[in-house]
């Protein structure tokens, strides 16, 4: 059944967004691109997430929407899955991304993010091209958006040990804007590198904004500890309420160290 499921779903997934970009595309171009976020971007978004929840039966609860400041921010959720790149985007009032440069020239996918002005960067960038990207991303969050990133770069399965990245340090510093961090499990439903998809519910915690204006060094000390403590204590949420998982190695792993008391 969950390999039917599966295969359901990931029909619906790939076939409905291409036809649905293909479809949509003339308004999609003609109108402003706010209206195109919140018509055709926030549509498509929630449109996965009722897919999940109809084919793969995998759904979720959202819980501390209040901690989503007005205007300006960086949301900093864990990166598991596919499917936590869009998830909130349905609750998320004018989003911007910073991602691989090559999305961009994608055949209508990229013209799709450069009408929404997503920030392209070379991974491998240095000195004046970094500068140029800043630059860029504060133009943006100036104009109210919200700046998606995900701090440890990569997607990591449930409960891999943390790999947190510095380069949200100087986005923090440079932005001086709220930093929101987000915790949750969609790892667990939709895998990275997998095709199946599990059945269930989990929830998604927004964790209180980390006010700008800190040290650096407090700044990445607070947010790592905050996001893995809580991380934790929400993988073993899920778990527990989804007796029927099959976990990943590294998510058995993880939830052994926590029942001998070790933590990050």
């Amino acid at each position: 059944m969950t390999a039917l499921r599966s295969i359901a779903f990931n029909i619906a997934f790939y076939l409905g967004t291409a036809v649905r970009m293909i479809v949509l595309s003339p308004f999609y171009f003609a109108v402003s691109r706010k209206r195109a976020y919140r018509t055709v971007v926030q549509g498509w978004a929630a449109s996965i997430n009722r897919q999940m929840q109809f084919y793969a039966g995998a759904g979720f609860t959202i819980e501390g929407l209040e901690n989503l400041p007005k205007g300006a921010c960086i949301i900093a959720p864990k990166h598991q899955s596919a499917w936590d790149t869009v998830l909130l985007l349905p609750w998320i009032d004018d989003a911007v991304f910073m991602l691989k440069r090559e999305l961009l020239q994608l055949p209508l996918f990229g013209w799709y993010l450069k009408k929404q002005r997503q920030i392209g960067v070379d991974r491998a960038a240095k000195g004046a091209a970094m500068a140029e990207v800043m630059a860029r991303t504060k133009a943006e969050l100036e104009t109210g958006r919200q700046l998606i990133i995900f701090p440890e770069g990569t997607r990591r399965p449930p409960g891999a040990e943390p790999d947190y990245k510095r380069g949200i340090v100087r986005l923090y510093k440079d932005l001086g804007i709220p930093v929101v961090p987000v915790v949750m499990h969609p790892g667990l439903f939709w895998p990275r590198g997998n095709w199946r998809r599990q059945g269930g519910h989990f929830t998604v915690r927004i964790l209180p904004a980390i006010a700008p204006g800190l040290d650096g060094k407090v700044f990445f000390k607070e947010l790592v500890e905050t996001m893995e403590r809580e991380s934790d204590r929400l993988l073993v949420e899920t778990v527990a309420e989804n007796p029927q998982l099959k976990l990943p190695p590294e998510t058995v792993a993880r939830l052994e160290a926590l029942k001998q008391g070790v933590s990050i």
